[in-house]
């Protein structure tokens, strides 16, 4: 998502994070595979895990979950009803995942390599779908 905000010119009206809702990997890069992944198609992840936080629905308008699992565990963490209402599926803005029960993206890290490109051909076409949405809203 960072890659395209940057290529449409948006990055001082779009601010991108990621956090997770687990503490196993804070402090650590992303996953070898999923570095080389996205290099491999000419984008740097250069974050590091950070855990959610309560601040967090406070400082961004959507927070997006890759399953419904961490969707179901972001809501639990959600401050209030305003809060549960910013989280989201990443997938819900695919175009092509419209009416679709199945909305999960898949955890790559117990597959191959190629889990990975898989995991990211998802991400790409909802980032792309969310980008577009987003561009198509009216300044506040």
């Amino acid at each position: 998502m960072r890659a395209l905000v940057a290529d449409a010119g948006l990055e001082q009206e779009i601010l991108v994070d990621s956090a997770g809702t687990g503490g196993w990997h804070v402090g650590e890069r992303a996953d070898p595979r999923a570095r080389g992944a996205a290099a491999r198609r000419g984008i740097e992840l250069e974050s590091v895990a950070r855990q959610v936080s309560e601040e967090d629905f406070e400082r961004f308008d959507l927070i997006l979950a890759m399953d419904a699992s961490n969707q179901h565990a972001l809501r639990q963490l959600a401050p209030d009803e305003a809060g549960r209402a910013k989280v989201r599926l990443l997938r819900e803005f695919d175009p092509a995942s419209e009416g679709s029960h199945d909305l999960d993206v898949p955890d790559p890290y117990y597959d191959s390599e190629r889990g990975f490109e898989i995991v990211l051909d998802m991400v790409q076409a909802a980032c792309a779908g969310l980008l577009e949405q987003l561009r198509s809203v009216e300044p506040a």
